[in-house]
């Protein structure tokens, strides 16, 4: 189920010069901000909850995933080169595999680490805030990888899509709106930080049940059908 070549041509691909200068944007945004907000009010750890939740996890991961999903197969897609991936002797279903590990391994990379450090500086890890938003954020990059890789083999739009989905279901009514906060993957991995922490710092609208059996059905689901996509994409190049 796992390509080595496949993986290597797409960490090639999303970890090109400008695609790493824009991954690298974010982490480096937070890492500011943190050091800015420890210098001015110290150690607090109901700010450092607020920063991570409502930056990290709510914004720079999904904004990653979406950057990081769609790059690992869309732009093949879309200049025409998967073309000559399809017609290498590797199952399709192996060739989504691939790409969704890579696709998670560089948005838990430049994710959940940066939220770690973010975390330590903040607070030091006070009451667990910068581990349980770490765990949260690595969760959710298994999700979003999924959902935008999928978007990517069904839109060519997909960046765009992305980023609205990212910006305004996610950062917007996901954390505003009641009835959108149980369809939110930022609340499904805040379930499992809640767990996690084992505080109030730390809350989610969603059961940790329900916040897991979610994150895997999306997960597998998005999978999936990313992979019968590609599937249709061979016979529409072979007709």
């Amino acid at each position: 189920m796992y390509d080595p070549t496949v993986a290597r041509l797409t960490y090639r691909g999303l970890l090109g010069r400008r695609r790493a200068l824009i991954l690298g944007a974010l982490p480096v945004l937070l890492i500011v901000i943190s050091v800015a907000v420890r210098g001015f009010t110290g150690a607090d750890d109901q700010v450092a909850a607020d920063v991570l939740g409502g930056f990290a996890l709510a914004t720079m991961v999904p904004i990653i995933g979406v950057i990081a999903g769609t790059g690992a197969i869309g732009p093949e897609i879309d200049d025409g080169s998967v073309v000559y991936l399809l017609a290498k002797p590797v199952k399709r279903p192996t060739i989504i595999f691939t790409k969704l590990i890579v696709a998670v391994a560089v948005t838990m990379v430049f994710s959940a680490v940066p939220t770690l450090l973010a975390g330590l500086i903040l607070n030091g890890n006070g009451q667990q805030v910068a581990v349980a938003y770490t765990v949260a954020a690595l969760v959710a990059s298994i999700a979003y990888a999924a959902l935008f890789l999928l978007l990517g083999t069904i839109t060519r739009h997909a960046v765009v899509f992305g980023l609205v989905y990212a910006l305004v279901w996610e950062a917007l009514f996901g954390t505003l709106v009641s009835g959108a906060k149980t369809l939110s993957v930022q609340q499904w991995s805040l379930a499992v930080a809640q767990k996690v922490s084992g505080g109030d710092l730390v809350t989610s609208d969603v059961s940790l049940t329900t916040g897991t059996v979610l994150l895997v059905a999306v997960t597998v689901a998005a999978t999936w059908f990313a992979g019968q996509k590609l599937r249709t994409l061979t016979l529409a190049g072979e007709e």
